[in-house]
């Protein structure tokens, strides 16, 4: 997979088709179009550095806004710099399922992958 194969955007970060059909099934289950997904980047974890992805509804000063297929994501301006050029991506295989985030800013991450440097 490659990224150009899925969402091509200039910067900031990337949602995978994959991805982008999970968060709308997602939002579809919650019954509410007015939700974005946002990516955060949070001081904690192994390594210094953690992500967090939830459903919000808030607008804050300064978030970037890249819509994905009608998925809006959003990111705080605070994140922005940590998640430039970063992939998130859904995966379901039988030995893992789940949101992964592919970050070319990361220098350094744990062993479970939750966190990075």
């Amino acid at each position: 997979m490659t990224v150009q194969d899925e969402t091509t955007v200039e910067s900031g970060l990337l949602l995978t088709d994959s991805a982008a059909a999970k968060v709308k099934g997602l939002l579809e289950q919650e019954g509410r179009d007015d939700l974005a997904l946002r990516v955060a980047v949070q001081p904690g974890g192994c390594s210094g550095l953690r992500y967090q992805l939830f459903f919000d509804e808030r607008s804050l000063d300064g978030d970037v806004v890249k819509d994905f297929g009608g998925v809006k994501v959003v990111t705080d301006r605070m994140s922005a710099p940590y998640l430039g050029g970063a992939t998130v991506d859904f995966v379901d295989t039988i030995e893992k399922q789940g949101f992964t985030i592919d970050n070319p800013n990361a220098t350094g991450s744990c062993a479970c992958g939750d966190s990075f440097s």
